[in-house]
């Protein structure tokens, strides 16, 4: 999003560009808010600004539902989640990230999961880009019957590849004995065959019509 915001500013005032994101996020509020019904369990994953504030909007609408999200290793950004929901008054259930099964279906004294609400770091025409771990909890989403939304900015989407990074090993295992091979990709790509719809400030739309309208 980020080279977009500076391909806008060119053409934009600096005002109008900073204007749209609350804009968006107000827009992309009232669409989830429509999306949960009474006593759902909605999952997800990592820390998503739009997720989160929207999640934050439906509790202060009264919207009556529960979270489950996942640890999010090796950085843990799934506890900062828990922590801005829990300020929030929304119930939160936390799981570690091996347990995504559990977490997505009623098994171990577990509700089943309604919906999954992930973000997106870049929107692309075949699917998009998220953290590590989107497209597991999407396939097993899409067994378990659980419909899949992405919930962002439209800003997100490029017409551009996108490198998937490769993070430090510290990460994963400071000092680690030699010759032990560790992969920490940061991100991976979520083939839009699994997502229901993307939630933006254009609408609730399914993938193919999302990318007819963000043109």
């Amino acid at each position: 999003m980020l080279k977009n915001v500076l391909d806008k500013i060119e053409k934009q005032s600096y005002r109008k560009v900073l204007n749209h994101f609350d804009s968006a996020q107000d827009k992309i509020n009232k669409n989830i808010l429509k999306l949960i019904k009474p006593r759902e369990v909605i999952f997800t994953h990592c820390h998503s600004s739009n997720v989160i504030n929207a999640l934050i909007f439906a509790k202060k609408q009264k919207k009556n539902f529960e979270v489950y999200n996942t640890e999010t290793r090796p950085l843990f950004q799934g506890r900062k989640t828990s922590r801005e929901l829990k300020k929030a008054g929304v119930k939160v259930t936390q799981f570690v990230d091996s347990a995504l099964g559990v977490a997505l279906s009623k098994e171990q004294g577990t509700k089943k999961t309604n919906k999954v609400f992930l973000g997106a770091d870049a929107i692309l025409k075949k699917g998009i880009i998220n953290k590590i771990g989107s497209e597991v909890i999407a396939q097993i989403a899409k067994n378990q019957k659980v419909p899949v939304y992405i919930i962002a900015d439209s800003w997100k989407f490029t017409k551009e590849n996108i490198k998937i990074e490769q993070r430090s090993l510290n990460e994963v295992w400071d000092k680690a004995p030699k010759k032990i091979k560790i992969k920490n990709p940061a991100f991976e790509f979520v083939p839009k065959k699994y997502i229901k719809t993307i939630v933006s400030e254009l609408g609730i739309l399914t993938y193919d019509k999302f990318l007819k309208k963000v043109k």
